[in-house]
């Protein structure tokens, strides 16, 4: 199962065990059983405190495997071989039930402890899911510091009549005691949210009690970043609020196109922006969002911005960066069928569909790139593109017309989402050159038609185009004195990575321009 150089890797890893672990495997005489009895016994032969035990598996899925800490009790699942994108969370799983700190605050670490009640969480993934192993490493986490709490990955693909019994159609998706507990990317902060109920308010008197900053960004992603960094090499007290940090990268799979690094990953890149924050004095606020902008009482006065649960912060200069997400189809049937079979992710939930038929709405790059994507799993895949012509690169259209189970279709408005309560079954869509309406029977609906700024909160306050972009000025100012913006919020033509980060130094350039313009507030108006 791992060749030399992965066990020599392992091995060393292994070495940071502190306490005994103890490994269940739960077999049968199936091939995938054999394989997962292989790399737990590979995995007992790398450390002396890693030991296999037996264990009745009546009630447990085949194959499956437990890693217990002989030291606490406390107990990680894994249903089928935790490779790829997995094989991290069971290294982390091996190391946390080993007694090796986890990268955890203080605070964050006293919270799961405290945590009453019982919490069995079943996380469904795919092994090509890149969100997936941020979602099981945090309930793993959680179940390392309380044993009270439980959880175990599932591999979709494998439990296929569990999968279909659940209705799964988008991964990650959690269970919580049987019952669903939230789909897609989450991050250990926001599972806490869930579960601990005085944890807004906890969060918010935290954050009120923080002194004004000369310089708050709002929104985390590239443009955010490249702003806070520029901001804080500058000296100013800096800060970021952020409801994820990374923003829509995290759901970026491969980037070829960011200068001088020919290939990436979104979730690579979110990690090297946050290495890079970290090495400056920037006072970074996860998981919050921002519900309002008030403009200062006179220009050089404190900005407030108002949080979902009710923190009011200020600064005397608010770069927004909050992104954008993907645009929906709005059309009848999407939101009673989201995760029923619509589905944003390709990548992510493609494995589930697998010999099924899909729809990829949309025949722009990302569209043509999911289609190409999903040939390779999925029995048939249907292009719709509303326009009479695709607008992907030649080179990818020419790749998805010579795959023999991809049909594009032009000049076709997807009008419903057709289900039979509990799943899509097809869709309805208008030929626009004929007004004709077709039905295509399918079971995924994968919608790639681009995105919308998320600015929704901004209405009424910073002036926007009527396509809800904020709009900026030479320095990315707004209309607001003391309020810029960058990134794919604002109405810049170009919606690139680069183009983002660019005009995130920019925006913080023009920021710390306004600052020594004008004078600074009295220490009182910041109280009011």
């Amino acid at each position: 199962m791992l060749d030399a150089k992965l066990k020599q890797q392992l091995k060393a890893y292994l070495e940071n065990l502190k306490t005994p672990v103890e490994l269940v495997k739960f077999v049968d005489d199936s091939a995938k059983s054999a394989e997962l009895s292989t790399l737990v016994d590979e995995i007992a032969s790398l450390s002396d405190k890693v030991t296999i035990v037996a264990a009745d598996s009546s009630n447990e899925r085949i194959p499956s495997m437990l890693v217990r800490s002989t030291a606490t009790g406390s107990e990680m699942r894994f249903a089928y071989l935790p490779m790829g994108h997995e094989f991290t969370s069971l290294v982390l799983a091996l190391l946390h039930s080993g007694g090796h700190p986890l990268k955890l605050d203080a605070d964050t670490i006293e919270q799961i402890k405290q945590l009453e009640g019982e919490y069995r969480f079943e996380t469904y993934v795919s092994l090509s899911c890149h969100n997936c192993p941020d979602v099981v490493q945090a309930l793993n986490m959680m179940a390392a510091l309380n044993t009270n709490i439980t959880n175990v990955m599932i591999d979709g693909a494998l439990f296929q009549q569990e999968v279909d019994e659940r209705q799964v159609m988008a991964v990650p998706s959690v269970y919580l005691n049987g019952e669903l507990f939230g789909n897609g990317r989450m991050e250990l902060a926001e599972i806490l949210q869930k579960i601990d109920k005085n944890a807004d308010k906890r969060a918010a008197d935290k954050i009120n009690q923080k002194a004004p900053y000369d310089f708050l960004v709002v929104g985390g992603g590239p443009a955010g970043s490249a702003a806070a960094i520029y901001a804080a090499r500058k000296g100013i007290r800096t800060g970021i609020i952020a409801e994820k940090f990374g923003g829509q990268l995290l759901d970026t799979v491969g980037i070829e196109n960011f200068i001088s690094v020919t290939s990436t990953t979104g979730p690579k890149l979110v990690q090297n922006l946050e290495a890079h924050v970290t090495e400056y004095d920037i006072d970074v606020m996860a998981n919050n969002r921002a519900a309002k902008v008030i403009e200062a009482r006179e220009e050089g006065g404190y900005i407030s911005v108002e949080l979902e649960n009710g923190a009011v912060v200020q600064s005397r200069s608010v770069m927004l960066s909050t992104g954008a997400r993907w645009r929906k189809m709005n059309v009848p049937g999407e939101v009673e069928y989201a995760g029923k079979g619509v589905a944003y992710c390709p990548h992510c939930d493609g494995p589930l569909f697998k010999g099924k038929s899909v729809a990829v709405i949309g025949g722009g790059n990302s569209g043509i790139e999911a289609a190409i994507d999903l040939a390779g799993i999925v029995k048939h895949v249907t292009v719709l593109e509303f326009d009479s012509k695709l607008r992907a690169d030649e080179v990818l259209q020419r790749k998805a017309k010579s795959m023999g189970n991809i049909d594009i279709i032009l000049n076709a408005q997807t009008t419903e989402v057709l289900g039979d309560g509990s799943q899509v079954t097809g869709l309805q869509y208008t030929d626009r050159t004929t007004g004709d309406s077709h039905k295509v029977e399918l079971s995924g609906i994968f919608v790639q038609i681009g995105l919308v700024p998320n600015s929704e909160f901004l209405k009424g306050t910073v002036e926007l185009t009527p396509r809800g972009e904020i709009i900026i000025g030479a320095h990315n100012e707004t209309n607001i004195p003391g309020v810029f913006a960058a990134g794919d919020v604002t109405n810049i033509p170009y919606k690139q990575i680069i183009i983002a980060m660019g005009q995130g130094a920019n925006a913080a350039l023009g920021a710390f321009d306004y600052l020594i313009r004008t004078p600074v507030p009295a220490k009182e108006e910041a109280a009011a």
